[in-house]
């Protein structure tokens, strides 16, 4: 009797298990795609977005500083009157990391995967990648902040072009990544625009404060060389070590961004820190604030403005390399500068500069050269769904 008791409540708790089976089990692998590139696509949407904004608030702010750090009679040369708190500029992109380790705890972390092979081994190339990236990062860093304010802008931004040209090079020999003809079109439309849209700097030095065009390119060179080395390393670094060791389960989350740029900022900023106090340019910092035309407060201010919008940049971009490739990421950071060049020209009186035709010429071409990537990426999810359904009527057969 207790026995076929026991038997028909085992009966009765497989039947609830079969009613009631778990939330993966529910969704049918058409439904649980679909679900998976909807997410896909609202997360690439908010990194978008992060890095339009990044720009705009970094370039504002940065306009905003320089101008503000400019002497009223600059025009009478001197040396001692050009900024040249480069290495301050350079740990400003990269100290302001801890802001975003409570993002990291409060993001839901996946399940690990039971099948976790050689831990140890992954974690440490994982170790020496964030290493290495740091270095590269605060070395990037410093060029560009070097190459800004040492060169005409003008030339800078030109060299600067080329940046897309390293990405995509390097993305293929390093990735392994394949183009299409849209991918191109959108590639060659980004060069255009950033020609074009590129938005004016209220830092660059006057003629007699530039160095000679030699030093110019060969620091926007290398400025741009480490750029785009960066991204591609990032992308391997998710590809193949972060998604190896199986800490996040098989999936891509947002969590991974978060560690990646801590970790890389971590390292990026003590490596500025050293360079500021090696060259002894934290000796200026006082007298900077007291240049500062708006009083202490605003200096101070500006630099953590500065430091919070390089965050939301660096998290936005990370986050295209993780979800699509350093490719796009790229497209993305330089098909904002249209946009940019907007905000400037309402927000600043320079000379000369308005928003001209060539402008929004540029501004129509960052809507065809992103559209034509979102082709691309939207093929790419379509076909991911026709596989699926093929393979789902060989089943059916």
């Amino acid at each position: 009797m207790e026995m076929s008791k026991a038997s028909k409540q085992t009966t009765r708790h497989e039947s609830e298990h079969v009613q009631n089976p778990e939330p993966d089990q529910i969704l049918s692998p058409r439904r649980s795609l679909e679900l998976k590139q909807r997410k896909w696509w609202i997360s690439v949407s908010l990194c978008l977005f992060l890095v339009l904004l990044g720009d705009s608030l970094v370039m504002l702010l940065l306009n905003f500083f320089y101008v503000q750090m400019k002497q009223d009679r600059r025009e009478e040369y001197d040396q001692d009157l050009q900024y040249k708190g480069t290495w301050t500029q350079a740990l400003i992109q990269n100290a302001a990391f801890p802001i975003l380790i409570p993002l990291f705890f409060i993001f839901p972390k996946p399940k690990q995967h039971l099948e976790t092979n050689n831990t140890s081994f992954l974690s440490l190339r994982l170790f020496f990648l964030y290493l290495s990236l740091g270095v590269l990062v605060a070395a990037h860093s410093k060029l560009f902040a070097l190459g800004k304010l040492v060169s005409n802008y003008g030339i800078f931004s030109l060299i600067s072009t080329t940046q897309l040209i390293f990405t995509a090079v390097l993305t293929a020999i390093i990735n392994r990544f394949k183009f299409t003809r849209w991918i191109i079109i959108s590639i060659l439309l980004t060069i255009v625009i950033y020609v074009l849209g590129t938005p004016d700097f209220g830092g660059q030095p006057h003629d007699g404060e530039e160095f000679g065009y030699n030093i110019q390119a060969w620091l926007a060179f290398s400025a741009t060389i480490a750029f785009s080395l960066s991204l591609c390393l990032i992308q391997l670094g998710f590809e193949k070590l972060q998604v190896k060791t199986k800490r996040y389960g098989n999936e891509k989350v947002f969590r991974m961004v978060l560690e990646m740029q801590i970790c890389v900022a971590f390292v990026a900023s003590v490596v500025c820190l050293v360079g500021l106090f090696a060259s002894d340019e934290y000796k200026e910092l006082k007298g900077d604030s007291k240049r500062f035309k708006k009083g202490e407060t605003y200096y101070v201010l500006s630099l953590v403005g500065l430091a919070l919008s390089w965050q939301v940049w660096a998290v936005g971009m990370i986050g295209l390399v993780h979800y699509v490739s350093g490719l796009f990421g790229d497209v993305v950071h330089m098909c904002a500068s249209p946009f940019v060049a907007l905000f400037v020209v309402l927000a600043f009186d320079f000379m000369d500069d308005v928003f001209s035709w060539p402008r929004i010429g540029a501004l129509i071409g960052t809507v065809l050269a992103l559209g034509s990537y979102f082709y691309t990426l939207h093929k790419r999810n379509k076909k991911k769904m026709a596989e699926l359904n093929q393979s789902e009527n060989n089943v059916e057969v």
